[in-house]
């Protein structure tokens, strides 16, 4: 009866420890935290989605005129290298990001991405917490993005049918200061452009 016993106990051990349910160590014995796992334990790995309005620093930050002026590279996934290897179509061209109004008409050298919009749709459709939820998510490697900073992907559509400008267009908003595009899988920098 022992033997059984003792045999039945030694296997809900092992199962439990394979399903990781069992804590082989005790608080007197458990190792102090390296400095990765505090790292790790302190950055949320999370992105929040869905459609929300923009919060009023985002408007604040986003509404303007932009200059596309830095070609930044490629998405991981997909991208358009062979059209534009340096961006040079994109780069010194104009988008307007106004509350009642969206033009893409500035984007002279691509005529697939002439919008204008009156009233248009702005909405945050993801907020991620950090570069490694962003990532995770997007599968994009924004040069200079650093690991704890905010980025907010802005849907752009039209207010009537709801239906966003273009699957192939992205705006990503970096803590509030920094306007990056994302066009068929080429990224590239905004810079906003100064009012007189």
């Amino acid at each position: 009866m022992k033997k059984t016993l003792l045999a039945c106990i030694m296997i809900m051990l092992m199962l439990a420890s394979a399903c990781g349910n069992v804590e082989t160590t005790t608080s007197s014995e458990s190792k102090p935290e390296t400095e990765e796992s505090n790292s790790t334990a302190s950055t949320s790995e999370y992105c929040s989605q869905g459609h929300v309005n923009l919060d009023s620093e985002t408007e604040k930050f986003i509404y303007g005129t932009w200059k596309v002026k830095t070609h930044l590279g490629f998405a991981n996934s997909y991208n358009d290298a062979s059209e534009y290897p340096t961006g040079q179509k994109f780069i010194g061209d104009d988008l307007i990001i106004e509350k009642d109004f969206f033009s893409s008409k500035g984007l002279k050298n691509y005529k697939d991405y002439q919008y204008e919009l009156k009233n248009p749709l702005y909405e945050i459709t993801s907020a991620c917490d950090n570069y490694d939820a962003f990532y995770r998510l997007y599968k994009i490697e924004i040069p200079d993005l650093n690991a704890n900073d905010v980025v907010k992907a802005i849907d752009i559509s039209d207010p009537s049918t709801k239906i966003s400008i273009s699957v192939s267009v992205s705006f990503f908003v970096v803590n509030n200061d920094r306007l990056i595009l994302l066009s068929e899988g080429t990224i590239f920098e905004l810079e906003k452009r100064m009012t007189r």
